[in-house]
């Protein structure tokens, strides 16, 4: 009996964590050399498989697609956007059909999974370049939340008492807290 709660206990673990951190299911290809570096994409040969993600720039409807231009920002395996780092160049990614300018908003996080379809020439203020041009096969837009994490001080003596809501934080006596908002893309 002990040995199937175990067993049942490690496999519902194992699909609560494969859960957390997953590509998402419109980036899912059977190719397992996706092209996923900036630099890497720009080099590569039309009609190679890539994945780029950024922050969305533009967005503009074209008659039957739309154009995403897209500042680059590298992504991990799961395809999130490191926004930790400086953004390192920008991509153009065409998807078909309509897309809102509301729901892909600049600002807003995105991954773009597809073939690359050369470059395009354009410009930021009085820079111009060449950005490499993904036909999208699919995209998932990512959500930033934020965490706070407090620190409380009880003025050397410990945690202090701790019974039933005064431990919730609810109700706090004295001493001084600080903390940190912590940003995760999920």
């Amino acid at each position: 009996m002990k040995t199937l709660v175990k067993l049942s206990s490690l496999v519902a673990l194992s699909v609560v964590l494969s859960a957390c951190g997953s590509l998402p299911d419109s980036l899912a290809t059977s190719n397992e050399n996706v092209v996923s570096s900036y630099q890497q994409v720009m080099d590569a040969s039309d009609e190679t498989e890539v994945r780029l993600g950024g922050v969305i720039d533009t967005v503009k409807n074209l008659p039957d697609k739309t154009r995403i231009e897209i500042v680059n920002l590298p992504i991990d395996k799961y395809g999130k956007p490191d926004i930790s780092v400086e953004p390192n160049g920008r991509f153009i990614a065409y998807v078909e059909g309509f897309v809102d300018p509301i729901t892909y908003a600049q600002g807003r996080l995105v991954t773009v999974g597809g073939y690359k379809a050369g470059t395009e020439r354009g410009r930021i203020g009085d820079y111009e370049g060449d950005f490499p041009v993904i036909k999208a096969y699919g995209n998932y837009l990512w959500r930033v939340e934020e965490r706070l994490i407090i620190n409380r001080d009880f003025g050397g003596y410990g945690p202090g008492p701790c019974w039933g809501y005064y431990c919730d934080g609810f109700y706090y006596y004295g001493g001084t807290s600080s903390g940190r908002v912590i940003k995760e893309v999920r």
